[in-house]
């Protein structure tokens, strides 16, 4: 394992590659820094840029702009209390108010370092757990595959926002688009409608830039964009040592909640960051400090969220499940690169996965250096007026889709999605069982019908078969503990 670990860092440590890390890391910050252009986006933008790259620099660069994304968002939620990702909601409860109190400076600072020792931690997380559940994934058939694609789409769906009963139609829209186009396995037509260009299916990346780019920028038309970025001043930046001393405790439960949160499919930095923020302050000895400028927060917060990072990546490499809507994208990244996430990826592409581990450790040290540094940058860049940007991105998006195949096709699949996902989230529809469903849906259906050819039709074997049922079980018991849950929070109001 050393060795492979020596060959990653050895293919990563090339000029081009972490120029490449460098400025993914770069603009990754940037799309988190500034409000609407988030993580997803960044990623989603530069995927058609890695076509011409070989699969370990493209998928640095992914990686790269995936962290500083994350991380990017701090920025605008301490100074503007807008968090530029959704997984620095959090941040804004006490960002904000310690900024507001003359302390912007403080806040950031926090905030860089919890996202650091976050994400760095995570590295290692990702580095010596991955290899074990990919070995773990070898014992998996097609009865298997299909139950964790099913666990994958309940836990996203019954955690969506807006309630159980959108998160399900969200999740059946994914399972829909995705059916368009040839079926696995005999590669009859569906839903062509009798277009010639439909007979593939939509593409992923116009699908993906459409909801998450091109809605977002039609649903910030007509906002105002004067904001009041208050003055920092770079010597506040960098905290004490007696800080880290104060903080370990939070620092290593905040790493722990959003690194497990990570391998759970489809949940997410905007949980992670919550539900961190939540434990610390039942474990504070001053809980009603939240809120006001606290520092644990801004640390519970910035921690769990960057930890997300790592761990999100280990479904994704060891079993092909996105543990999050930006690694959707990244599962598109590795099959544009004709790689195929699971465990054979580590026995025949043990180069990519070590370089992938690799990337991380170097984008978060990068990320750390680059907001550190590039603070003033990145706080001017939010008075950069939308009148400007906006048009900008969607240029980029149009140019995007339609160089991933040459066709118009695309570029209207693009603009269709992009009304589709405003007027979606516009009703408070969640995107993330969207994105999964697109991504399942190939993973269901194909391991089903190819289990049923296997078992002669039969559908015992998704309960006869010992990790097909436990995965079956804890779907149901999460469906009925969500029940439950609202059932018990409505008696009780």
């Amino acid at each position: 394992m050393i060795n492979l670990f020596w060959l990653g860092f050895q293919n990563i440590f090339q000029i081009n590659v972490l120029s490449v890390i460098f400025a993914g890391t770069f603009f990754g910050i940037v799309f988190g820094a500034i409000p609407g252009l988030t993580a997803t986006m960044g990623v989603a933008l530069l995927l058609p840029f890695t076509f011409k790259m070989d699969p370990i620099t493209g998928i640095a660069l992914l990686i790269a702009i995936y962290i500083g994304g994350i991380s990017g968002g701090l920025v605008s939620a301490t100074l503007l209390r807008m968090p530029g990702t959704p997984a620095s909601v959090a941040t804004t409860f006490d960002g904000y108010p310690m900024a507001k109190k003359g302390r912007p400076g403080k806040a950031l600072g926090i905030g860089i370092f919890s996202s650091f020792i976050g994400g760095i931690s995570t590295a290692f997380g990702l580095a010596f757990l991955a290899p074990i559940v990919a070995k773990f994934s070898l014992k998996f058939g097609f009865f298997e595959y299909f139950s964790l694609g099913i666990f994958a789409l309940t836990i996203v769906v019954t955690l969506s926002k807006g309630g159980m009963v959108k998160g399900l139609l969200s999740g059946f829209f994914g399972l829909l688009i995705s059916m368009f186009g040839a079926a696995p396995i005999d590669m009859a037509s569906r839903f062509n409608f009798g277009i010639k260009a439909m007979k593939g299916g939509f593409s992923l990346l116009p699908v993906l830039i459409g909801l998450f780019a091109v809605s977002k920028i039609l649903s910030e038309v007509g906002i105002s964009s004067n904001l009041l970025v208050p003055r920092v001043d770079p010597k506040d930046i960098y905290p004490p040592l007696s800080f880290f001393k104060k903080e370990w405790v939070n620092f290593i439960r905040s790493t722990l909640i959003g690194f497990f949160i990570g391998t759970l499919p489809g949940v997410g930095a905007s949980v992670a960051n919550i539900i961190s923020y939540g434990q610390a302050k039942s474990a504070s000895k001053h809980p009603e400090k939240f809120g006001t400028g606290c520092e644990e927060g801004i640390v519970a917060s910035e921690t769990a969220n960057n930890a997300v990072t790592g761990g999100a990546i280990i479904p994704l490499i060891t079993m092909g499940i996105p543990g999050d809507s930006v690694t959707a994208i990244l599962l598109g990244g590795l099959m544009i690169h004709g790689l195929h996430p699971g465990p054979l990826l580590f026995k025949y592409n043990s180069d990519i996965v070590y370089s992938i581990f690799a990337s991380v450790f170097i984008a978060n040290i990068f990320m750390f250096i680059t907001m550190l540094i590039g603070i003033r940058i990145f706080i001017s860049l939010l008075k950069i007026s939308k009148e400007y940007l906006l048009p900008i991105i969607m240029v980029t998006c149009i140019i995007g889709s339609f160089a991933l195949n040459n066709r118009m096709f695309d570029v209207w699949t693009l603009i269709i999605f992009g009304v589709i996902g405003f007027m979606l989230e516009k009703n408070n529809f969640p995107f993330p069982p969207i994105i999964l469903g697109i991504v399942l849906e190939p993973i269901i259906e194909t391991n089903l019908r190819q289990g049923l050819m296997a078992s002669n039709g039969s559908f015992l074997p998704i309960i006869t078969q010992p990790i097909s049922l436990i995965f079956i079980i804890i779907a149901l018991l999460f469906i009925i503990s969500q029940f439950t849950f609202k059932k018990n929070k409505h008696i009780s109001l």
